[in-house]
C-alpha cells in the first residue's frame, strides 16, 4: 500500500515536471535564465546528473526491490545533484530544491527500470 502511494506521488511529480519541461529553452527564459552562459551551465549540470544516474543504474541481481536500488543510485549521485541545485537555485528556494530532489529520485527509478529491462525510453 505504501509503495503504491509512493509510486502515485512520484507519478504526480513527474507529470508536473514533464509538463513544465515541454520547451526547454523557454523554460530557462521563464526561470530567469535568459543569459546563455547561465543556461549552458544549467544544461551541463543536468547532463552531468543524468549521466551519473544512468551510469550507476547498472542492472543488479542482488537487490530485487527496484525502489531500494533507485534510492541508492540517487544517493550515489548527490554531488552532481547538489551542483545542479546550486546552479539552478542560487537563492536557495526550498520548493526548487524539493522539486529537483523529486526529479532526481524519479529519474533514478526510471534509469534502474531501464537497466533491468522493465521499461521503455
Amino acid at each position: 500500500m505504501i509503495f503504491l502511494q509512493q509510486m502515485a506521488r512520484t507519478g504526480l511529480v513527474l507529470a508536473a515536471l514533464s509538463l513544465g519541461a515541454c520547451n526547454t529553452p523557454a523554460l530557462f527564459k521563464a526561470g530567469g535564465y535568459s543569459n546563455p552562459r547561465v543556461a549552458a551551465r544549467v544544461e551541463r549540470a543536468y547532463e552531468a546528473r543524468d549521466a551519473c544516474l544512468s551510469k550507476n543504474a547498472a542492472p543488479t541481481s542482488g537487490e530485487p526491490d527496484v525502489a531500494n536500488v533507485a534510492r541508492a543510485v540517487s544517493l550515489s549521485c548527490m554531488p552532481e545533484t547538489n551542483q545542479l541545485i546550486a546552479v539552478t537555485n542560487p537563492y536557495q528556494d526550498p520548493k526548487v530544491t524539493a522539486a529537483i530532489m523529486a526529479d532526481n529520485d524519479a529519474k533514478a527509478l526510471r534509469y534502474v527500470r531501464l537497466a533491468r529491462g522493465e521499461g521503455s525510453n
